[in-house]
């Protein structure tokens, strides 16, 4: 869907907990670097040849979203729930994503918030709104540090001493002021409700709902087995939101679109169209099926390539490259030393 839209820093995440960094999150959107020809590249100076693999080195840090069936998903349901909820004066309805870690879970839900940014810019232009609110649940969460999380997106001061009550009237009336309509929480799985300390945060957060007339998406992982729908606190969390899971994906033809995706995004000089769709059994085996997980070792072979000069990405490569942990030991204990060293001979 997107490509290369993630702050500059190289980090797609680092900064979407604070207005400026979100600002800037939802306003880039760099090109592609051009793809050069072997005789165009060698007929570059050498410092021209060093900046133009630079470009590319982070280009590929940032290689872009894919628009697989879960984000089309969460962004049409969370359309439809915005516009559900514009006149609503309470019990707004809310969105849930829920599953594994490297599902795609924050990537959809800031696409989300980008693609409702630009809409609300459409409709209001010119005026200085902050039609989207993002905050993360920090471990061991209170109700105070719940609400210090919003107020630091909002780039509202803090004093030391100011009481809960004190923080959330000053959230509220801020994000009331600037037509806050979407708010997005992440890490919601941080709140613990069999805790008394989560309880009270899953409390601030129903307030919060209630006081501003937004659209709330939360995202967490494994949500349903953490006892996010248990209780009263959960009945109604489930009356109020729409679940979407996300999951590995089968091996299946979307898989095998998720790596042609990829494969057009690269700008490595010599890579041969259709390799890494051909090894579409092969990465799924390596990944679990896992989305962050491919983009992981996609990125980290294309890196490679520019570095070693091979410029292109093959089976072999791959087999050089470690992903995370989780992904690995899927793979089978052991297999990706042996990879390596059967890579290396």
């Amino acid at each position: 869907m997107v490509k290369g839209d993630s702050p500059g820093t190289g980090d797609p995440h680092r900064h979407l907990s604070t207005l400026d960094g979100w600002r800037e999150f939802t306003s880039l959107a760099p090109g592609q670097p051009d793809l050069l020809t072997e005789a165009e590249y060698e007929a570059l100076g050498s410092d021209a040849r060093a900046a133009y693999d630079e470009e590319r080195l982070d280009y590929h840090t940032r290689l872009g979203v894919a628009g697989t069936s879960v984000l089309r998903q969460v962004v049409t349901t969370g359309r439809r729930l915005t516009l559900l909820n514009r006149h609503a004066i309470s019990a707004r309805r809310g969105l849930i994503l829920s599953g594994p870690a490297g599902t795609g879970k924050t990537t959809a839900i800031t696409q989300l918030g980008k693609t409702h940014e630009a809409t609300d810019q459409a409709r209001h232009p010119g005026q200085e709104r902050i039609p989207v609110i993002y905050a993360t649940v920090p471990p061991a969460a209170t109700p105070r540090m719940l609400a210090m999380e919003f107020a630091r997106f909002l780039g509202l001061p803090v004093p030391a001493r100011a009481n809960m009550t004190g923080i959330i009237e000053a959230v509220c009336g801020v994000a009331i002021d600037t037509s806050a309509s979407m708010v997005l929480v992440d890490e919601i799985h941080n709140m613990q409700l069999a805790t008394r300390s989560g309880a009270e945060v899953s409390d601030t957060l129903k307030y919060l709902s209630e006081r501003i007339p937004a659209t709330f998406v939360y995202a967490g992982i494994d949500l349903e087995r953490q006892g996010l729908f248990s209780g009263i606190r959960g009945s109604q969390i489930a009356g109020r939101f729409t679940l979407i899971p996300t999951l590995p994906f089968p091996l299946a033809g979307e898989w095998r679109g998720l790596a042609a995706t990829l494969e057009d995004a690269l700008r490595l000089r010599r890579h041969q169209a259709g390799t890494l769709p051909g090894l579409d059994r092969y990465l799924h085996q390596r990944t679990s099926g896992m989305i962050g997980s491919l983009s992981h070792l996609i990125r980290g072979a294309a890196i490679e390539a520019i570095q070693s000069g091979t410029e292109q990405i093959t089976k072999k490569l791959l087999d050089t490259i470690d992903i995370d942990h989780a992904a690995q030991q899927e793979s089978g204990p052991g297999t990706a030393a042996a990879r390596r060293t059967a890579a290396r001979r």
